[in-house]
């Protein structure tokens, strides 16, 4: 497989290896994503596969957004719509009970899926075209360095994936701020680009 570096505004090579069961990597506004359609438990297995990642932890969806989050998420309580408001599309992850149509390995089989809207508007066009939400993990080998570049990614998985679309360098550089609303009291699971005061702000 030759991995191709996408430049350019055409997402119809990006689109179609989306459809088809194939890995693109993608930009966000926090690291770049290794990318595929969230829906297909195949493509899902290959992100695991070409990360090396451990089957036990689960996968975040990529969503343009509250109404589309609607179709994956079971429930989503107000105070998951009141920091979509203030923070999506942006660096939040909201770990939700999670819908019937998420294939179990995206969730390493638990009740919840995480879910998040990027702030890039290239990864965004690429989910309105594709009409699927994106299983989208960093796109580094575990325990290797989040990539800020496209040339990053390409360092780790060149031969391995179908595309990098290149959307410059991540204008943060950190990864998202996970927060679980599907538990009380609701619990940061992970530390990241957005502070954990205002999220708080917001929901306390």
């Amino acid at each position: 497989m030759k991995t191709i570096i996408i430049k350019d505004n055409d997402l119809s090579y990006a689109v179609d290896a989306i459809k088809r069961g194939g890995l693109v990597a993608v930009p966000t506004e926090t690291v770049y994503g290794l990318a595929a359609n969230g829906l297909d438990a195949n493509a899902v297995a290959r992100i695991y596969e070409v990360k090396g990642r451990p089957s036990v932890k689960p996968l975040s969806l990529l969503v343009s957004g509250i109404p589309a989050a609607e179709a994956f998420c079971a429930e989503i309580p107000d105070c998951a719509r009141q920091l979509a408001e203030a923070f999506w599309p942006g660096p939040l992850t909201m770990v939700l009970p999670r819908r019937g149509n998420v294939p179990d390995i995206v969730t390493a089989g638990g009740a919840t899926v995480g879910i998040r809207c990027p702030d890039h508007a290239v990864t965004l066009e690429l989910m309105r075209l594709a009409g699927v939400p994106l299983a989208a993990p960093s796109a580094n080998p575990s325990d290797m360095p989040s990539p800020k570049t496209a040339s990053d990614v390409l360092a780790y998985f060149d031969g391995l994936i179908d595309f990098i679309i290149d959307g410059g360098e991540c204008a943060l550089g950190v990864e998202s701020t996970i927060i679980d609303l599907s538990v009380m009291p609701y619990k940061i699971l992970r530390y990241g680009a957005l502070a954990e005061d205002d999220i708080w702000s917001i929901i306390s």
